[in-house]
């Protein structure tokens, strides 16, 4: 059976739920699908451990051998100009993912109070004009997030916070995305598919 490529589709699932996998096999379908066609990854992780710094040499190494083709580009924070710079309409252009991107937004590596606060208030203006650009970008995009808010309500008002954020953030997606699929256990369950 050969996957379908919408205009736009959000991936959500939880940690391991195969949500990147799917993303991945988009862009190998559409790379099959045309010498014309190229895929642009564009990566919203950043190393700051060593654990993470070798987690994300992993995922480049194991991507790069299920889809050679699939170019990355990393962005943590500035998702919009990203998808401004290198969208095409031959281009398929994944992001992954939302959470992390969101995560950088709203807990800041390494800033102080006031920049932190700053950039708090700052996701919702950034979020608004990233799905902007998406409504207007020329080829089709496939957006990776996790969906977070299915177990018990988190303890600290700034993980409380941070879920509610991330919620937002996938209801907006969820509403301009054509799909929007959920991952659990690997398989894909589709929640929306606009003709």
């Amino acid at each position: 059976m050969s996957l379908s490529v919408a205009r736009s589709e959000l991936i959500l699932g939880g940690q391991k739920s195969g949500k990147s996998r799917r993303a991945e096999a988009l862009a190998a379908a559409w790379l099959a699908a045309s010498p014309k066609h190229s895929a642009l990854l564009i990566a919203t992780a950043e190393a700051h451990d060593e654990e993470m710094r070798a987690r994300i040499a992993r995922h480049q190494s194991d991507r790069a051998a299920r889809v050679p083709r699939l170019q990355t580009w990393e962005e943590p924070r500035d998702l919009a100009a990203a998808l401004e710079k290198h969208g095409a309409a031959e281009t398929l252009i994944v992001v992954d993912c939302l959470t992390l991107w969101l995560t950088h937004w709203l807990f800041g590596q390494d800033e102080n109070l006031k920049q932190k606060e700053a950039l708090a208030h700052g996701w919702q203006a950034q979020a608004a004009l990233f799905f902007e650009v998406l409504a207007k970008t020329p080829g089709p995009v496939a957006l990776v997030g996790n969906e977070i808010g299915l177990g018990v309500i988190p303890l600290g008002s700034q993980v409380r916070a941070f879920v509610d954020a991330l919620g937002l953030v996938n209801q907006q997606a969820a509403q301009v995305c054509d799909r929007v699929t959920l991952m659990a256990a690997g398989l894909p369950l589709t929640l929306k598919e606009v003709p």
